[in-house]
């Protein structure tokens, strides 16, 4: 493993307005000034990238990570346990801004600061999306981005591991076609799965409020009960992130150079004079050592930025990409200038019911129940889908109002939620996206229920906050901010707590005790459901959309080969490109992604 102990004095900054090809070196590896490519974050996506572009031996290849390496870290190899890593020195441990609709308080981010990033630390949940939920990239100025193109991405990353007789009497079940077998990351069950008579009766305790079986959830269509796999290794039960999966193996490349404890600070521009109208092309990176040296990395094709979605428009803004009036705030020279940096940021409310069990329960429960809109809202629903198109024109005003200094018009908000209520009430039950998502989780002495709306219309933003590229980002996602993204949330609220009031399931738990009758009633009003939700409720840590890969005039910030719009040689390549909320859990697609992402970089061609 390689880090910046000694470099030798840096080169002169490179001036030429287009980047110039560079032949890597074939010797033992060396810590050097120039790479063909420096990937910034080390984490879900930035691994893959960085394998794929590395296998030409005559590329060069340098990440930045933040963190360090987790190979034999207990938090992060077992399985046994929720994520175990967060809370700990290896998430970042962000917090929110206060929200303005929620009483006021902050709500607390992980996220992965270490080589593997945020798999690290995540579920390991591997859930993919709703297919026509893929399909709505292309409508939005991404031509080539669509389930079909996708899928091939989603199998290549892909090493299933079916499971095997024991783990099927305890549920698990697949669709063959659905997946694929030689890839990096391992997916499977781990050997702790709970007993199969708990399956059993959690998924007939679904099938009697409307859920019918879907025997692999991750073919395109989601709807039903679920028993969904993991990213880990089945045989052996250890996580599978994203540094085990496409780091580890291939770490002794000579071509390939991981800098651990090193955090990028901003992009370095080529001087190409005034960019009136012109693309600003990166020279490189200016990074600091764990010792806090700083040191400038040149980049001779392209800088890719893989900091998530929490990270990666800090970057962009502190090297002076982004909208004016964030920039200037903090003297940051504009080189582009791209409201919608940081903006469009989506992610989901998270609240939980708990009934006292009436016998103990052991091993790991992955039982997943995805209600579309029809299921939720039955007879009311050519209803609801009324209200909420009547509405549209509010909801995206608030969006409007709540994005920073004009990055956003009401008439494109109006256009992008019109999509998604479009893909929530316009298909078939089977085509249709799921509207929430809900686990049913018995661990030892209790049964809790985590549910949560999948598909808010809320929009929110992260920006810098401080001149110090070190400063934490100001994290706002406006949670519970419009009438419809409550009224879903109560409505799960609702139709979750059915579940420990309907056989079997009835028959293995006591009374609610969360929030429990006392505190909303059988009968409570919305109003009384609402309070409660918003007392209760955490992140999902599932922020996403902030980097968006759409057509620049929609507040698109990547176009559809990832590249940074007003740049010529800046991609990125995480879950902040996704421009909507999916369905399923983040990591599955954003290997998808990462996959595909490496394809198009390496497709470039570029003058010897």
């Amino acid at each position: 493993m390689l880090s910046l102990i000694s470099i030798p004095l840096l080169l002169p900054l490179i001036t030429l307005c287009h980047p110039a090809h560079a032949h890597a070196s074939n010797s033992a590896p060396q810590p050097q000034h120039h790479y063909d490519y420096i990937i910034l974050g080390g984490g879900t996506a930035g691994l893959v990238v960085a394998n794929r572009l590395s296998a030409d031996p005559s590329i060069s290849v340098a990440v930045i990570e933040a963190g360090g390496s987790v190979f034999n870290n207990p938090n992060v190899t077992q399985t046994a346990r929720y994520s175990p890593g967060i809370g700990t020195q290896i998430d970042w441990q962000y917090t929110s801004l206060p929200q303005k609709y929620a009483l006021n308080e902050s709500k607390d981010y992980s996220a992965g600061k270490a080589l593997g990033g945020t798999s690290a630390i995540n579920g390991m949940t591997y859930l993919r999306a709703q297919s026509v939920q893929i399909d709505a990239w292309q409508t939005l100025g991404n031509p080539g981005w669509n389930w079909s193109t996708l899928l091939p991405y989603y199998k290549k990353s892909e090493q299933f591991q079916a499971p095997d007789p024991v783990r099927m009497a305890k549920g698990a079940a697949f669709d063959s076609a659905a997946h694929g077998y030689s890839g990096p990351v391992d997916v499977g069950w781990q050997s702790t799965m709970m007993d199969g008579d708990v399956a059993a009766a959690v998924n007939k305790t679904w099938d009697e409020l409307g859920m019918p079986y879907n025997v692999d959830a991750n073919d395109g269509s989601m709807r039903g009960f679920s028993v969904w796999p993991f990213t880990l290794d089945a045989n052996t039960d250890i996580r599978a992130d994203s540094a085990r999966s496409y780091y580890w193996p291939v770490a002794n490349r000579t071509n390939l150079h991981v800098f651990l404890n090193t955090t990028a600070s901003r992009l370095i521009w080529k001087d190409c004079g005034d960019n009136d109208g012109g693309e600003m092309i990166a020279d490189g990176v200016e990074v600091f050592l764990s010792g806090g040296e700083k040191r400038d990395l040149h980049a001779d094709r392209e800088v890719i930025l893989s900091l998530g979605s929490l990270r990666t428009p800090l970057m962009l803004e502190y090297s002076g990409i982004g909208n004016p009036a964030i920039l200037q705030k903090y003297s940051i020279p504009v080189r582009v200038n791209l409201p919608s940096v940081g903006e469009n940021l989506q992610d989901q409310t998270n609240t939980y019911i708990v009934a006292p069990a009436l016998s103990n329960f052991t091993g790991y429960p992955p039982y997943v129940s995805y209600p579309t809109a029809a299921d939720l809202f039955g007879t009311n629903t050519s209803a609801m889908k009324a209200d909420l198109l009547t509405n549209i024109p509010r909801y995206a005003h608030q969006n409007v109002l709540a994005s920073t200094s004009n990055a956003t018009t009401p008439s494109i908000q109006e256009k992008l939620l019109t999509l998604q209520a479009s893909l929530i009430f316009d298909l078939s039950p089977s085509a249709a996206p799921p509207l929430a998502e809900i686990l049913t989780a018995p661990f030892a002495t209790a049964v809790t229920i985590p549910f949560w709306n999948l598909l808010p219309l809320s929009r929110g933003n992260v920006h810098i906050q401080s001149p110090n590229p070190t400063s934490f980002p100001a994290i706002n996602p406006n949670f519970f901010m419009n009438t419809w993204d409550n009224l879903v949330q109560i409505a799960v609220a609702r139709y979750a707590r059915r579940a420990f009031t309907t056989p079997p399931l009835s028959t293995l738990v006591g009374e609610e005790t969360v929030p429990g009758f006392a505190t909303v009633p059988e009968d409570a009003s919305d109003e009384v459901w609402l309070a409660w939700l918003k007392k209760a409720y955490t992140s999902n840590q599932h922020p996403l959309g902030t980097a968006a890969m759409m057509a620049r005039e929609w507040g698109g910030v990547v176009d559809g080969e990832l590249r940074v719009y007003g740049t010529g040689n800046v991609r990125v390549v995480d879950a902040s490109v996704l421009p909507l909320q999916v369905s399923g859990h983040l990591s599955s697609t954003v290997y998808a992604v990462a996959e595909k992402a490496s394809d198009i970089i390496r497709a470039r061609k570029w003058d010897g």
